[in-house]
């Protein structure tokens, strides 16, 4: 079903107007959600005003997105994004370099600010500045798909093909980069959206980009769309509604589509993403955290536990490690671990070049799936299509002399769920070793006992727990997949490094116990990474 969507032009402050004029629009139109496209705020935002909108005195209609424009984030607002909470009731930070998924499965991907040229490499690490770095755009390449590209900035020469050219003087008032262009031709989104600083509305014809695949009889098009600024002198379009159904594949070329006007820039594309400097526990295959990290808003009086912005496994964290991602799909992606427990030559004989330590996590910050609401089954069905290919990818890889482990830690204290996947020798599995392991550690730690079951996504469960799948192929009795639950409650304190130590004594790498002493250099990492990817391409269901 499509969802109705409306984006407003830079606010600038004209929040009440804004607001009430969305109120008016939507009793009629039931919009899914709005976005503002670059500024909120004005630069010398009034402290009245900021005081209100955090006290939720001004009402904000329905779930409205914005990211960082040109102006930067008043501190009280940055405090408030810091803590993992709304701005205030209905409107969402979506993080100046972020991959949203919608509840109407709309996927948004934003890159706030414009580009910081005096910076080389590496990518930006202030949330609330407008400015970004061109690994921050490269970065985003990594999400393969959009349904909304969100950018302060245009794309360079988007105007160039068309039939809609714009005046030399507003080409020289307009900000625009090659990255950005760059970042549309990689993610070929349905719509992208921007704005410009003078009272400027400007939408492009259509354009479509070559498909990847040649039998793939979808089109792939793209709407450029500039907003004026809301309440703008000259009156200029300052709002934009449409209709989205991201289900529905375009099979048809709209009458006036052009072809790209960035086909010289898809050969300067790189999948993945570039180095990112020195950034600590992105990555770890276990937190050192204790606290629960839910993105919701309330009074705490201690700090608050890690949001988004803080948490390591959260793209729209300004420290992430993108050089280790290997896949993202529309509700989760897949990683190296930091400090993975194999060296990268322990399965070399069994054919695998890297160390197979992979972490699966959903996009959404949440620390169970029962706290996702109704996204848990999505993200679950696709949390286990992504195991599912990475055993296949280790069987074949290893010519069926591996198996895999995956192991799961479902609290209500977590900050961010996730996964970890490790290979596992196939003879430690059939021989029910894997199995034993993990019973006789939970026994000599006196933890409850494991118990085979099919929680599906544990969405219904009341209890914390403990999962554990083993899974192998033999290619010749088949495929083996065990699913084994240990009950967490308050009877025992439970080891957040029970999994990682288990396998550790199996596969003999009890020097290799804590990830923090087996940390690898960047490019290392992206060495693992890289090689990684390359053998997890024919299962990679997202390209």
């Amino acid at each position: 079903m499509a969802a109705k969507i409306i984006v407003f032009g830079s606010l600038n402050g004209k929040l009440e107007s804004a607001f009430q004029k969305l109120a008016k629009l939507n009793e009629k139109q039931n919009f899914a959600f709005a976005i503002v496209a670059c500024n909120l705020l004005d630069v010398d935002q009034d402290a009245q005003t900021i005081s209100r909108l955090l006290g939720g005195e001004i009402n904000v209609p329905i779930s409205t997105y914005f990211t960082v424009g040109t102006n930067p984030l008043p501190d009280p607002i940055v405090k408030r994004i810091e803590q993992g909470e709304d701005i205030c009731e209905n409107l969402h930070f979506l993080g100046k370099r972020s991959i949203t998924k919608t509840s109407d499965g709309i996927r948004i991907v934003a890159l706030g600010g414009v580009l910081d040229t005096t910076i080389v490499g590496g990518l930006s690490q202030e949330q609330h500045l407008p400015l970004h770095t061109s690994d921050d755009a490269k970065a985003l390449r990594g999400a393969n798909t959009a349904d909304i590209l969100l950018t302060t900035s245009w794309p360079s020469a988007v105007w160039s093909g068309s039939n809609t050219p714009l005046a030399p003087e507003q080409q020289a008032s307009i900000t625009s980069s090659d990255e950005i262009a760059e970042l549309c031709a990689a993610l070929k989104p349905r719509y992208h959206f921007s704005t410009s600083l003078t009272d400027l509305f400007y939408e492009r014809e259509p354009f479509f980009h070559q498909q990847a695949n040649p039998n793939d009889d979808s089109k792939a098009i793209t709407r450029f769309i500039s907003v004026a600024p809301f309440g703008n002198l000259t009156k200029a379009k300052a709002l934009y509604a449409f209709s989205l159904n991201p289900a529905e594949p375009i099979t048809s070329i709209p009458v006036g589509t052009t072809v790209s006007p960035f086909l010289s820039k898809l050969s300067s594309r790189k999948r993945g993403a570039p180095d990112a400097k020195d950034h600590y526990g992105r990555f770890a295959d276990a937190r050192d955290h204790h606290g629960g990290g839910r993105n919701k808003r309330s009074r705490r009086p201690r700090s608050p536990p890690p949001g988004p912005g803080q948490c390591f496994f959260c793209l729209s964290n300004s420290r992430v490690d993108t050089h280790m991602i290997c896949s993202i799909g529309d509700d989760a992606y897949v990683t190296t671990a930091k400090g993975p427990l194999p060296s990268p030559p322990h399965f070399g004989s069994s054919g695998l070049p890297f160390p197979g330590h992979q972490l699966i996590i959903p996009l959404g910050h949440e620390p169970t799936f029962k706290s996702m609401g109704q996204e848990a089954e999505k993200t679950y069905k696709e949390m286990n299509r992504f195991r599912d290919s990475l055993q296949a990818m280790v069987a074949s890889q290893s010519k069926h002399e591996l198996g895999a482990v995956t192991w799961e830690i479902n609290r209500a204290d977590n900050i961010h769920l996730h996964w970890q996947f490790l290979p596992a020798p196939l003879d430690l599995i059939r021989k029910g070793l894997v199995e034993a392991a993990f019973k006789v550690e939970a026994e000599n730690n006196q933890y409850s006992s494991f118990r085979e079951a099919d929680l599906g996504s544990g969405v219904d469960e009341q209890i914390d727990f403990f999962r554990l799948w083993i899974w192998s192929d033999d290619s010749d009795t088949g495929i083996q997949d065990k699913e084994l639950v240990m009950q967490l409650d308050n009877n025992f304190r439970f080891d957040l490094q029970f999994g990682r130590k288990v396998m550790a004594k199996l596969l003999g790498l009890e020097n290799r116990l804590h990830w923090r002493d087996v940390v690898q250099d960047t490019a290392e990492e992206t060495r693992d990474a890289e090689k990684l990817k390359k053998a997890f391409r024919p299962w990679d269901f997202t390209l």
